[in-house]
């Protein structure tokens, strides 16, 4: 699975969005637009993050913008499993 579809689905299961959050694309806004995502959802999205894709996230690399949209998050993935995994996931 694509890292976007593997975001939307650990968003959708996070948050309890109930289906809601599948519909989700790169440039849907989170923080600030999805009321679930509030500042304890975000420290239980990014242990979510660490346990699906086996990284580990520390915690200078953790900021807002990381999490302003879908795609935000996805670059941030991304980029976390290039310096923290030996094989990089498909983007």
């Amino acid at each position: 699975m694509k890292i976007q579809e593997e975001v939307v689905s650990l968003l959708d299961e996070v948050l309890s969005l109930n289906g809601r959050g599948l519909r989700f694309d790169a440039d849907t806004p989170l923080l600030g637009s999805v009321p679930e995502l509030d500042s304890m959802a975000v420290l239980a999205v990014i242990h979510a993050i660490e346990e699906r894709f086996g990284i580990e996230v520390p915690d200078d690399e953790v900021d807002g913008t990381s999490f302003a949209t879908v795609g935000t998050v996805v670059e941030f993935v991304t980029r976390l499993s290039g310096k923290w995994r030996h094989q990089p996931l498909e983007p």
